[in-house]
């Protein structure tokens, strides 16, 4: 991975995972629903952060997260108009970030090169690493994927907040069911003008959907999601809880 930029880690045992609920899902849409649209500052490509939880505990989910992340950019590809940005954490203290991309080729090949690894989670890092890109350029919104949380939550309540003021929102998905994320995922959620949507093993499906909805969102807004749904039929079931 070329221009790898360190960007910092306890890891509780990951919980049984339940299936996502409807209402899960349901309470997601209706957050993104009330969002406003995209708009583009600079007339350029959408923008949009992956940052991804590597740690041990996501390992037995970690073959099926990574294709469903390429297939998530491979739909965005095909509306053109998306750059994106692979973040990871794992072992002692690694935090990295990829170049940007706009070829879902290119994605893929860096998403392979990046295995779990034991430690702590670095989501603090994560959020600072979005303040500064969106300095450099404006980030339109952010995926993060994830299992669990071990910082200070009020530590990340503060990053979160500063980068709520920046109107980049942040989209938390959470796998399993672990008491101690959720409050965290949601709060985030809350603070950056995101969502928060859990989803397990079961609901595969689910998240590549709503993924996808997402991705979309940041290339072209509604309009670009609403061309996407006539191909899509569950996609057309996105877009018409979305207006």
């Amino acid at each position: 991975m070329s221009k790898k930029t360190v960007i910092e880690t306890s890891k509780s045992k990951p919980t049984a995972a339940r299936t996502s609920s409807s209402e899960d899902v349901a309470g997601f849409l209706t957050k993104v629903k009330a969002m406003s649209p995209v708009a583009r500052s600079s007339g350029g490509q959408g923008r949009l952060i992956f940052a991804l939880d590597a740690t041990m505990s996501r390992e037995a989910t970690w073959d099926q997260a990574q294709h469903i992340q390429s297939e998530m950019f491979a739909e965005t590809a095909r509306i053109g108009g998306l750059d994106v940005q692979l973040v990871y954490f794992r072992g002692f203290n690694e935090c990295r970030a990829s170049k940007w991309v706009s070829e879902p080729n290119t994605l893929a090949r860096l998403m392979t090169k990046v295995d779990c690894r034991g430690g702590h989670t670095q989501i603090g890092k994560v959020l600072t690493h979005i303040k500064r890109e969106n300095v450099k350029n404006k980030v339109d919104a952010v995926v993060y994927v994830g299992d669990c949380m071990e910082e200070n939550i009020d530590k990340l309540c503060q990053i979160a907040g500063e980068v709520g003021l920046l109107r980049v929102p942040v989209f938390m998905f959470q796998e399993g069911h672990d008491m101690q994320a959720t409050k965290a995922f949601k709060e985030i959620a809350r603070l950056t003008g995101g969502a928060h949507c859990r989803f397990s093993g079961g609901s595969a499906d689910q998240l590549r959907q709503l993924l996808r909805a997402v991705a979309v969102y940041a290339a072209g807004g509604r309009k670009a999601l609403a061309e996407y749904a006539l191909k899509n039929s569950q996609g057309s079931l996105l877009l018409e809880q979305l207006r």
